[in-house]
């Protein structure tokens, strides 16, 4: 059973800064795209950034040039370092991955529980 571990969440100012931390616990043979989707109030869930395992990353319009995703393969965490924070980046983030394991069904998506960030002043 694989699970990921969110942490970094909190309240912060418009402005400020935050770190998101995701870290990968169990038996996990190759560990694949990661990355960070986010749900704010009445609003479904979308993408805000991706790392593959070849180092490409993909972020969402609306976080570009703020928000930096960034991967520890040794660690098996994956980081959303999240600059210049607005209002309306206040949501539910949730760490999810794409990973290859030994039993069936071989190859998983996993998500997090979710960490909530309130951009306030």
């Amino acid at each position: 059973q694989v699970q990921l571990v969110e942490s970094g969440g909190g309240l912060v100012q418009p402005g400020g800064s935050l770190t998101l931390s995701c870290a990968a616990s169990g038996t996990i043979l190759r560990t694949n795209t990661m990355g960070w989707h986010r749900q704010a109030p009445g609003k479904g869930r979308e993408l805000v950034a991706t790392f593959t395992n070849s180092g490409s990353t993909n972020y969402a319009d609306s976080v570009k040039g703020r928000f930096t995703i960034s991967r520890d393969n040794a660690r098996r965490t994956v980081y959303l370092q999240m600059n210049s924070l607005k209002a309306e980046d206040t949501a539910v983030y949730y760490c999810n991955g794409d990973f290859n394991v030994p039993t069936r069904p071989y190859r998983l998506e996993v998500w997090g529980q979710g960490t909530l960030v309130t951009v306030s002043s």
